[in-house]
Parts: C-alpha cells; structure tokens; sequence
C-alpha cells in the first residue's frame, strides 16, 4: 500500500480527507489498511454527491441529502419545513463540503474500528 495511494481514486477526496486517513490508518498493518479501504470506500460519500441532493431540494423535495447522511431527524425537519423556508437548505449548498466532511470523518472512524476489531470485510 505504501507504493500505490488507493485513496487517489475516490470520487472528489480532499487533501484534508486524505491527510485525515493517512493518520488514522497509521497503526494499521498492510491487510487492515486494505481491509480499511474496503469498508470505507463502501460507507463514503462524496462533496459532489451532497451538492446534488441538496439542490434536488429545491425542485421540492427538501432535506434528501440529510438523509443520505444518516441525520433523519434533520431531513424530516428540511422535508415538512421545505427545508426551513429554504434557508436551512441554502446553507446546506454552501456548507456542502463540510457537511461530506464531517459524515466521512464519522466514517471512517466507524471503518477504523470494525477493521481493528477484526470485524465483517
């Protein structure tokens, strides 16, 4: 793994994302690193993908992206608010790439500790 960066080939990675994983998977022997990839490019999700759920609120179906998130108390919130008048779904457009952040971040903490623990590949 240390020859080839397996990250590169995620859909829309970050330098910030990429940093981020390198220092997780520090403490990981080769098979974890490759295992990690696994779960996490399956559990992972891209800026741009976020940007266009969020702007599919707009055509009237508020708070999708929430969803895909995992934040259903939020998306039902942006669904019978029309995302809060739009407001809430503006700042969603805005803040696309941080919400995709902090969701892969979550991520790939959750990836780190199935792998450490020997869990389901």
């Amino acid at each position: 793994m240390n020859a080839y960066n397996p990250y590169l080939s995620l859909p829309g990675i970050t330098t910030e994302e990429m940093a981020f994983l390198h220092q997780a998977t520090n403490d990981l022997t080769d098979s974890q690193k490759q295992s990690f990839y696994m779960v996490y490019s399956g559990k992972r999700k891209s800026a741009q993908d976020v940007l266009i759920f969020t702007l599919i609120g707009f055509i009237g179906i508020a708070g999708v992206q929430r969803f895909m998130l995992g934040q259903t108390v939020m998306g039902l919130l942006y669904f019978f608010t029309a995302g809060f008048c739009f407001i809430g779904t503006i700042v969603d457009l805005i803040n696309h790439q941080s919400l995709a952040n902090e969701y892969n971040q979550k991520m790939a903490y959750e990836s780190f500790q199935i792998v450490k623990m020997g869990g389901p590949y």
